[in-house]
């Protein structure tokens, strides 16, 4: 299984990712791409992912050979993130044939109802959710 993990800014959500996709899927392969050096450093960091990359083009390559996509809700919507997702970026996560699953925050003026902020029972509700496409092979 492709799983293909996003983040920018300071790469810390993108880190809690990889680090909790390779806990629950040890035999997935996960690509970490960061709309920036410093969020690519971060989630190269823990050591998890077996491919790295920084940039516009990486996140579009990537897209395209995924079979799920994970990151915050920023991916998808162009200029979010403080401008870092381009609408090129944003345009190739959601045409993507990839399943996304995206982390809802409420951040950069937008309000997701529902969302706790911090709340850690996101990410464990993602992790759950990750396991069970790739366990039955559904992405």
């Amino acid at each position: 299984m492709n799983i293909l993990v996003i983040d920018g800014q300071g790469g810390r959500l993108g880190r809690r990712l990889v680090e909790g996709i390779r806990k629950a899927c040890p035999d997935a392969t996960i690509t970490a791409v960061g709309t920036n050096s410093m969020a690519t450093e971060t989630m190269m960091n823990s050591n998890c992912a077996d491919h790295l990359a920084t940039g516009e083009n990486a996140v579009i390559v990537a897209c395209r050979t995924a079979q799920i996509i994970v990151g915050p809700f920023g991916i998808a919507t162009a200029d979010a993130m403080m401008g870092e997702i381009t609408p090129a970026m944003a345009n190739a996560v959601a045409s993507s044939l990839a399943y996304r699953v995206l982390i809802p925050m409420n951040l950069c003026n937008t309000y997701v109802a529902g969302v706790i902020k911090g709340s850690s029972a996101i990410l464990e509700d993602a992790m759950e959710h990750i396991r069970g496409l790739v366990s039955e092979g559904k992405a």
